[in-house]
């Protein structure tokens, strides 16, 4: 059993379809719950216009009745409001008046390899699906990801560490999931007061300049069991569908799990978890340093990932390009975006992580109902000894 997730949609098309295979029936899902999430994507300071217009919400158009899966396909609709504006540039259909086209590639964008690849004159038939508007119907799917990890004892959270130059300070370990309830409150979504406030302050500075920030996100997941995963085949090891997952997210340039890139720099015996055991707690690890990923497995302890994310292409004032119907140079394209959008890729990152890990445990454990997959997931605590 395996879960699949699929988006379709243009950013200012009619709207976005997600469909999410493999859910076990009998799972309740909240439409607030799953509207929360849509919610938290639009939060962040440093957002564009755009967030004016769209109050996202996921409807469900298949797979669910009265809150509880049915076992088959699920699809959600999210909905462009922005698509009045846009419905003769975006009708699926011909249109009486010609559409002009664009043809201003924008550097570090998909605009220009996008026509090359599909043999494109316009660069809005690439742009339209390359944006991180897709990022939305994600969301939805994966707020149903997180539905069945949290049925099965498992929460995924989310922070910003970075923006910019301004980076938070090192948090005490160990940190639980107590410290991430108000961390929505703050408009950069970052745990430290002062660091968002310096964050904040930093976007304000950069966007008067015509500047887009980029930055690091956390993710952490908590009541993860160890052998989630498996090191027997590459494409089976965790921790690279995590990496690969995360640098999925539009403008995602790297991932690091647990300490990550600094472990370059430490010997062994800094790098690595000791390994200790007691009646009371079963094996357990003091610290914390693999980020819960051990050999392409879970271990138990919190799973630990961050991403890189580049700042946006898309800048009111514009880098050189070149026309691609005169080869003439040009100014990249102006459209209406955000000078940072930091905040928003980690709700995203929460959901790709929830999507990976969802997955993770229908391959495990199976079930064509929820209780099965509970009584699957029980049995296996009970064979290992793990009680936590």
């Amino acid at each position: 059993m395996t879960v699949r997730l699929i988006t379709a949609g243009e950013s200012h098309g009619p709207g976005l379809t997600c469909i999410v295979e493999g859910m076990p029936a009998g799972l309740a899902v909240s439409r607030a719950e799953l509207n929360r999430d849509m919610a938290r994507r639009q939060l962040g300071h440093g957002r564009g216009g755009r967030m004016k217009i769209e109050k996202d919400a996921a409807e469900v158009s298949a797979g669910i009745r009265h809150g509880l899966t049915l076992g088959g396909p699920i699809a959600l609709q999210v909905a462009n409001r922005d698509y009045a504006n846009w419905e003769e540039r975006m009708n699926p259909w011909p249109v009486a008046e010609a559409v002009p086209e664009v043809h201003l590639p924008r550097p570090g964008h998909s605009d220009l390899v996008g026509t090359q690849k599909y043999n494109f004159s316009d660069v809005r038939n690439v742009l339209e699906r390359a944006s991180a508007r897709e990022t939305a119907a994600r969301v939805a799917g994966g707020a149903l990801c997180k539905a069945l990890l949290g049925a099965l004892g498992v929460q995924v959270v989310s922070h910003v560490t970075q923006i910019g130059e301004v980076a938070a300070p090192a948090y005490p370990e160990p940190l639980g999931p107590e410290a991430f309830a108000a961390v929505d409150e703050s408009p950069v979504r970052c745990l430290d007061e002062q660091a968002s406030r310096e964050m904040v302050r930093h976007i304000d500075q950069m966007r008067k300049a015509n500047e887009s920030l980029g930055g690091v996100f956390e993710v952490r997941v908590f009541g993860l069991v160890p052998g989630l995963g498996s090191y027997v085949s590459w494409e089976e090891r965790l921790d690279g569908r995590l990496a690969g997952a995360l640098c999925s997210i539009q403008a995602i340039k790297g991932a690091g799990i647990g300490d990550g890139y600094a472990l370059a720099g430490r010997p062994g015996s800094r790098a690595h978890d000791e390994i200790f055991h007691s009646p009371e707690r079963g094996y357990y690890r003091e610290s914390n340093r693999s980020g819960g990923l051990e050999g392409g497995m879970s271990t138990g302890e919190p799973l630990v990932v961050n991403a890189v994310m580049k700042p946006l292409p898309t800048l009111t004032k514009p880098l050189r390009s070149v026309d691609i119907a005169t080869h003439e140079p040009a100014e990249a394209l102006r459209e209406r975006t955000d000078s940072c959008t930091v905040p928003a890729a980690a709700v995203v990152g929460e959901a790709m992580v929830a999507f990976v890990l969802a997955d993770a445990y229908r391959q495990k454990f199976g079930g064509d109902h929820i209780d099965d997959v509970r009584q699957a997931l029980d049995a296996y605590k009970a064979r290992i000894g793990w009680t936590r």
